[in-house]
C-alpha cells in the first residue's frame, strides 16, 4: 500500500479534485485500537488496486478527521476506509466490515 499521509484541511479539497480523475480510498486510523491496526495491516498486505490512498491519523488530525466526516457525509468511525468518486462518498465500511475485496470491486466498477 502506497500510502499517502492526510494531515491538512486543504488535502480534503485536493481529494475532491482527485476524485473526479479516479476513485480515491480515504483510510481514517486510530493508532491506539488495535481493531484499526489489524484492519491496517490487511491493507497493507491485500492491497493491489493503484488509486490514491490515503491514510489519516484522527488522534493526531482530529480536525481533519471532522472536516472529512462533514465533507463527505459519514457518520465518524475508526477504523473506517471511504471511496471518494466525484467529490461525494459513494462507499464507506468500518471496523470488520472493511474487507479489500470488496473495495477492490467498488473501485473497479466506478474507474
Amino acid at each position: 500500500m502506497n500510502w499517502l499521509e492526510l494531515n491538512s484541511p486543504e488535502q480534503v479539497e485536493e481529494i475532491v479534485y482527485q476524485s473526479s480523475l479516479s476513485p480515491v480510498l480515504i483510510f481514517k486510523h486510530s493508532t491506539t485500537c488495535s481493531i484499526s491496526l489489524m484492519v491496517k495491516m490487511r491493507l497493507d498486505q491485500q492491497w493491489s488496486f493503484d488509486i490514491p490512498s490515503y491514510y489519516l491519523d484522527l488522534k493526531k488530525f482530529r480536525e481533519v478527521s471532522n472536516l472529512v466526516a462533514n465533507k463527505f457525509h459519514v457518520h465518524h468511525e475508526s477504523p473506517q476506509v471511504l471511496i471518494i468518486k466525484d467529490g461525494e462518498c459513494i462507499f464507506d465500511a468500518s471496523h470488520f466490515d472493511i474487507q479489500v475485496p470488496e473495495l477492490h470491486e467498488m473501485c473497479e466498477i466506478q474507474a
